[in-house]
């Protein structure tokens, strides 16, 4: 146990048990993993809402669609979801419109690829957040078996001290409740990204949504305006 004279934050870990220490070595990597994480989701997240709002207005001030899904298709934005979302669709549109007649089955066909197209983004989108949400919900309780460990350790030692002061009791103490605090250090950070990431994730989703919504309200128009 670490003298009170040199209560540094330091001497604080380096004389803590083993099982505390391992604690707060898994809280520290897996607060830098998630810091890694909040950062490549940060970057994810703005370029896609760049991207996608810069290719919806590529598509709906574009005349032709077939010279819009050729220009897509040799230099694709991955960044894009709704240009993902336009490519299925009109791949599978130009491919049905081909070999099949019937108006629905063109439909069903394209509204379906732009469904997997869909889910697809999504994956893109909430990689990762599963992470966030486990280290945000579960750091805290892992810092706080550290330092009850650690107590229970404090207080076991002072069976062999005659007599128990403050100035014994509370090294051990602090040692273990620095768990705690890097269990928060690590939660916190966590949380708030999962949250502004899933609101985030959401909002594109909902836009990708509401553009395939659109694009097969277009496609319908030039399937039945061929047959008519």
């Amino acid at each position: 146990m670490v003298e009170a004279s040199s209560m540094s934050v330091i001497s604080l870990i380096s004389h803590a048990t083993i099982v505390v220490q391992l604690v707060m070595v898994l809280l520290v990597l897996a607060s830098l993993t998630s810091w890694y994480m909040i950062v490549s989701r940060y970057r994810v997240m703005g370029r896609a809402h760049k991207a996608g709002r810069a290719f919806e207005e590529k598509f709906w001030s574009s005349d032709d669609l077939a010279s819009l899904y050729n220009q897509s298709r040799k230099d694709p934005d991955v960044d894009a979801g709704t240009e993902a979302i336009f490519r299925a669709g009109f791949q599978e549109f130009v491919r049905l419109s081909k070999s099949t007649r019937g108006a629905e089955a063109v439909m069903d066909g394209s509204q379906r690829a732009m469904r997997v197209a869909l889910q697809r983004e999504q994956t893109r989108l909430t990689k990762h957040l599963p992470f966030l949400a486990t280290v945000g919900s579960t750091s805290p309780y892992v810092g706080l078996f550290g330092t009850v460990w650690g107590i229970m350790n404090s207080f076991m030692a002072l069976a062999n001290v005659k007599q128990a002061t403050l100035s014994v009791v509370a090294p051990g103490i602090a040692e273990a409740l620095i768990a705690t605090a890097i269990g928060l250090f690590a939660a916190i950070p966590a949380v708030m990204a999962y949250n502004r990431f899933s609101a985030q994730s959401d909002a594109l989703l909902t836009e990708n949504e509401m553009f395939a919504e659109e694009f097969s309200s277009v496609l319908h128009r030039q399937v039945h305006g061929r047959e008519g």
